[in-house]
This record gives structure tokens, C-alpha cells and sequence, in this order.
């Protein structure tokens, strides 16, 4: 019992040690197969929930194909810039974003223009930080210290002309292995510099009010938004293309455009035109453009919808994927059938469940790491399991057939179907024989130990299969003698007739049998057969270690005194009156040799006779047996 218990308790110790790892791992941010795995989760949970309306105080102004159509160039002209800003900055916005790089002078005449629109606005100007590849897509160890934030090996700032006009912000996107932007990083280092994100810095500048880092959450003014770790905001999508406001610049410059879409907005002015080479997969868009994802960013500052993946999200994340291999491994040692796998099913669709109501709501549960953590040890120990079971089956299955050896083959799955079978004694009709080798116990003393083995085993074989072929049992075998039962497991109208049968089959297998013994062996024994039919008292006999499974009765004891009768009369089988009347035309096999009538005979230790009848062979055969000759003396 102990060690029945012990291995699941081990198993489910090691699968919440590997829960555990993996947990820490996650914690760390050491490993991107996760995301590997999860982005698609995720993908699939943002296409579940639909796209859904953005925020209406953000305005995308598109440098289109139409724009650069009008104008005749991309990028555009400086001094288009400058009467696009200017245009736009008329029309009264809260701040207006540029997400474009400035990294090279321009036209002098370009530059002052576009400085001199910049610095009658609110203006933010793009930046790009140059990162490892692993720094810009791997997860980071959850912190928020300013020395873990992410390093940039070089930025790219705006010519000073321009930057001297306007704040500026690093545009850089986080986008996981297939290429998804999944975190706008809110702060870079560069060198002992904190550089402010491009959406954080806009938001910073449109509301009037820095912002105030916290554990876990950037907040501006009244609004906190949730951060991941190194204060990564995570991307929560609206929808395709265009679901946030986009307005072509080309209406801006033709003055077409509604006032009404800028004034009091965050204005982000970034190219959408084809080609471009600004533009990100996502869920609802394989094509959406930078600037759109760099305002959704700006949106979730505003409005502090962004996705929650947070440290407390992390830890959820971390304990269910120690909790469920412990469940999922505890529930395939407690039943390995239909219903442990059920329940498995249920608890790994619950979950998924949970992620996806939890994903609607704005918390990014991991799906993927419980379940990484949970499937593996399920699966090592299930197969485990399994393969311990078909040993132990298999063991079983040996001993079964080990067993089955002692008991006759009826027998065994009577007992199989019924484990009561003959607890109680049964009175029914029976036939039975018993069959014995004569003059073996004298042979058994000139002998050698291991051929006396071989002979008895070789008479042993025959009369099992004998018995079997006539649809009887071996009751017992009694050293050089058996007795065979007819009626058991149940009672036939036929036992009589299989019973008849097996008397002169036996009768022909033991001569065969015996004639291809040694002479030495064959001159000194002899067989006799006492067959008798009645009613017998079938039931388990033994204590309670060990019972078998018996008759007993006058009937048995008459077919065993009938073996007397045929020695006495050189016979090879003595049965009575009753088995060949209940035999009835069963008994015309006898025409194979010599049948006598019947005549009354005594029943040693039994008061009165019977009737029986006797039957050789060969009258032939016996009369070569119990010659006159010393070595075919009859043994009887």
C-alpha cells in the first residue's frame, strides 16, 4: 500500500519541480519559446475577441499614396513637412507627433521651415534606438530597476536643428519571433541617458504632465497603465487598419481637411504609403502600419486599456503551472481510464477557457506555460504508468496461466465469470472414471527419480487430453492414477455419452502410450479404468489458503471400486449398468472390441452388488496380455 502511494507522490513532486522551473524561467523572461508558443495563443484570443472601438482622441494624419502622388516625392519635402505641421498645428491639436526620422540634414531653407513649424506647436520628434536582435524581441527579467531597463547600443537622434524645437522619443517596437509587435518599451538607456518611448513622451507632452513610474504601471495625470516587465507596455489591438482615425495628409495640404478630427487630439503623422516598409503583422492585419501600432500605444496611455502583464499576472501564471502537473499527474494515478483523461480534458479546456474571458477583459494570461508545464510530466508518467501496467499485466497474465494449470480450463473461467462457484455444495447427475496404472509402485522402486517423472508425466498428458476431447475435467490427478468428472462446471444430457467415449479413448491412447515405453518399462505395467454414474455432491474442499474443487459421493467410490472389478476379470474397463443405460446408443463404440453382459458384481466395502459390464479391446490383444508367459503375465 505504501509503495502504491509513494510513486505517485514522487511523480507528482518531480512534475512541481519542473512546474516550478519552468515558472522561474518565465519569471526571468529566460526562454522565447514561450512566446514562440504563445503568440499564436494570443493571435487566436485577439481574433476571438474581435476588433473593438478605438479611442477617439487620436488622429492619424497618413502620408499615403495619395499624398505622394500630389507632392511628386517620398519621403516628402522638409518644407512639406513644415506646411503640414503648420496646418495642422492651426487647427489647434493637443500635440503633434512626427514618426519620421530626421537623422540627415535636409535643405537649410527645409529645416528652418520645418523648425520654425515645430516650435510653434506642441511637437514630438521620432528617435530609433539601434538594439542586439535578442534585446529587441527576447522577454526580460521582470524588474523595474532603471539599470535593467533595455540598452541601446547606438540612437539615432533628429539633426539638431530640429531637435533643439521639439521633445523627442525613441519609436523603437518590441515584436516577438514572427515578426507581431507585442511591447512598445516605455524607457531606453543610452550611456547614463533614460530616453522616453515616442508614445510615452507624445502622451507626456499632449497632457502637460511627466510621468510617474511605479512598480508595475507608468501613470499620466489620473490615468496608470499596467506595465510588463522593464516597463514594456503590451500591445492590445483595436482592430485592422484604420480602425483608429486616419485622415490622409494629402487633405491636410489641400485644406479639405475637418478640424474637428484634430483639435484637442494627439495628432501622430506617420507614412502608410505603399511600399514604405513601416508595417507590422498582426492579428486582424498582416500589413498595419508603424505609426498605427506606435498610437495604439499612445491610446493605451490615454485610456489605460493596454493589455495586463504585470508580476501579478506573471505569478498567476507561475503557480497554476505548478499546480496543474501536480492535478494532471495525481489524476492519472488515481484512474487512467476515460474518466482521469475526462477530467484532464476538462481542466486543460478550463484553462484555455479562462485565458480567453480573462484576454476579453484585458489581462494576458499565458496559456501556453501551464500547459507546457502540465503536458510533459502527464505524458512521462501516464506512459510511465501505463508501461508499469502491462508488466504487472503481463505478470498477472503468467501466473494466470500458471494457475489455469492447476485447474482444469472449464473450471478456470467458470470461476473467472463466478468467483462463488461451488461455495456452496451442489447435489447433481455425474459421470465419473477413474483410471490407474498398474504395477507402477513396484516400478517406481527400480526407477531412477527422473524417469519415473517422464513416465508419469507422459500418462499424466494423455489422460488431460483425453479428458478435455470428451468435454470432462481432471479432478485430480493421484500419482499413477486420475479421476475424471463429467457434469462440471455444469451438468449435459451427453455426460454419460462423453463419458463412454472417453473410456475407450483412453483405453487406445494408454496402449499407444505404452507401447512406446521401453520394454524393460512396458513388460511391467498395465492399466484399469472404473466408470459409474450417479449423483454426486460437487463443492470446494480445503481451508482457507488453498481449496479445490471435488466430488465426493457413493457414486464416486463405486467408479473407483470398479477399477478392482476389471483387474479382477482382465478387463481394461469395468462400468456399470447405470452409465450404459444413460449412455444408451452411445455405448455401440464398444463394437471396437469385446463388450460382455452384464452380470451382478460385489463392491468391495460396499453392502449388496451391482451390475456392471466389462470391455477389452482386443480379444486378441488380451489374450497376447494375460498369456501364460512370465514377462506378459497379467499385472493385475
Amino acid at each position: 500500500m505504501g509503495r502504491r502511494f509513494a510513486i505517485p507522490l514522487i511523480a507528482a513532486a518531480l512534475a512541481a519541480l519542473w512546474g516550478a522551473g519552468l515558472a522561474f524561467w518565465h519569471w526571468q523572461g529566460g526562454s522565447s519559446l514561450f512566446d514562440r508558443l504563445e503568440a499564436p495563443l494570443a493571435d487566436l484570443r485577439f481574433v476571438i475577441q474581435g476588433s473593438r472601438p478605438a479611442p477617439d482622441g487620436i488622429t492619424i494624419l497618413a502620408i499615403d499614396d495619395e499624398t505622394v502622388q500630389q507632392v511628386g516625392a517620398y519621403p516628402l519635402p522638409r518644407t512639406t513637412m513644415a506646411q503640414l505641421v503648420s496646418n495642422v498645428g492651426r487647427m489647434q491639436p493637443k500635440a503633434v507627433a512626427l514618426d519620421i526620422l530626421f537623422v540627415d540634414p535636409g535643405s537649410a531653407d527645409g529645416d528652418l521651415a520645418l523648425a520654425k513649424a515645430l516650435g510653434e506647436t506642441r511637437g514630438v520628434l521620432a528617435a530609433a534606438g539601434l538594439f542586439e536582435r535578442s534585446a529587441q524581441q527576447a522577454p526580460h527579467p521582470v524588474s523595474t530597476a532603471p539599470d535593467d531597463l533595455p540598452m541601446v547600443q547606438r540612437l539615432l537622434l533628429p539633426v539638431g536643428t530640429l531637435a533643439s524645437t521639439s521633445a523627442i522619443g525613441v519609436v523603437n517596437i518590441a515584436t516577438d519571433p514572427s515578426g507581431v509587435p507585442r511591447h512598445i518599451p516605455l524607457l531606453v538607456r543610452s550611456g547614463s541617458q533614460i530616453i522616453p518611448s515616442f508614445p510615452l513622451r507624445t502622451v507626456s507632452v499632449a497632457m502637460g504632465r511627466d510621468p510617474v513610474l511605479r512598480a508595475d504601471e507608468v501613470a499620466i495625470g489620473d490615468v496608470a497603465t499596467s506595465t510588463d516587465s522593464r516597463y514594456a507596455l503590451a500591445l492590445r489591438f483595436y482592430g485592422p487598419s484604420g480602425t483608429i482615425r486616419t485622415i490622409s495628409a494629402s487633405d491636410v495640404l489641400n485644406g479639405q481637411a475637418d478640424e474637428d478630427a484634430f483639435r484637442d487630439r494627439i495628432v501622430v503623422i506617420g507614412a502608410t504609403v505603399t511600399g514604405g516598409g513601416d508595417a507590422f503583422p498582426t492579428p486582424f492585419d498582416p500589413v498595419l502600419p508603424g505609426v498605427e501600432v506606435l498610437a495604439t500605444a499612445m491610446a493605451h496611455l490615454v485610456e489605460g486599456d493596454g493589455l495586463v502583464r504585470d508580476r501579478r499576472v506573471r505569478l498567476i501564471d507561475g503557480s497554476v503551472a505548478i499546480v496543474l502537473p501536480v492535478l494532471f499527474v495525481l489524476l492519472l494515478a488515481w484512474h487512467r481510464g476515460i474518466w482521469g483523461f475526462a477530467i484532464i480534458t476538462v481542466v486543460t479546456a478550463a484553462w484555455i477557457g479562462l485565458t480567453v474571458a480573462a484576454f476579453t477583459q484585458g489581462i494576458w494570461l499565458n496559456a501556453t506555460l501551464p500547459l507546457l508545464a502540465a503536458l510533459p510530466p502527464a505524458v512521462v508518467f501516464g506512459a510511465a504508468e501505463l508501461w508499469l501496467d502491462r508488466r504487472r499485466a503481463d505478470r498477472l497474465s503468467m501466473q494466470s496461466r500458471t494457475l489455469r494449470r492447476f485447474q482444469p480450463p472449464s473450471l478456470t473461467r467458470r470461476l473467472a465469470e463466478d468467483p462463488a462457484f461451488l461455495m456452496k455444495p451442489v447435489r447433481q447427475k455425474a459421470a465419473v472414471i477413474f483410471i490407474d496404472l498398474s504395477g507402477f509402485t513396484g516400478l517406481s522402486e527400480i526407477l531412477p527419480l527422473d524417469e519415473t517423472r517422464e513416465v508419469l508425466r507422459g500418462f499424466h498428458a494423455l489422460v488431460d487430453q483425453e479428458a478435455v476431447r470428451h468435454q470432462g475435467i481432471v479432478a485430480s490427478f493421484m500419482g499413477d492414477g486420475a479421476m475424471i468428472l463429467f457434469g462440471l462446471p455444469d451438468s449435459s444430457p451427453e455426460d454419460a455419452c462423453h463419458a463412454v467415449e472417453a473410456c475407450v479413448g483412453l483405453c487406445q491412447r494408454t496402449e499407444e502410450w505404452m507401447a512406446a515405453l521401453p520394454d524393460a518399462i512396458a513388460s511391467q505395467i498395465g492399466f484399469k479404468i472404473g466408470a459409474h454414474f450417479g449423483e454426486i455432491i460437487a463443492s470446494r474442499l480445503g481451508g482457507d489458503s488453498h481449496q479445490h474443487i471435488t466430488a465426493i459421493g457413493d457414486t464416486v467410490n463405486v467408479a473407483s471400486r470398479l477399477m478392482e472389478v476389471a483387474a479382477s476379470h482382465e478387463a481394461d474397463v469395468a462400468l456399470s449398468d447405470d452409465l450404459h443405460r444413460a449412455a444408451g446408443e452411445a455405448c455401440s463404440i464398444f463394437e471396437s472390441g469385446h463388450l460382455d453382459g452384464t452380470f451382478q458384481t460385489a463392491i468391495r466395502g460396499r453392502s449388496g452388488s451391482i451390475p456392471i459390464w466389462l470391455w477389452r479391446r482386443s480379444r486378441a490383444l488380451n489374450l497376447m496380455r494375460w498369456g501364460s508367459g512370465d514377462i506378459h503375465r497379467s499385472p493385475f
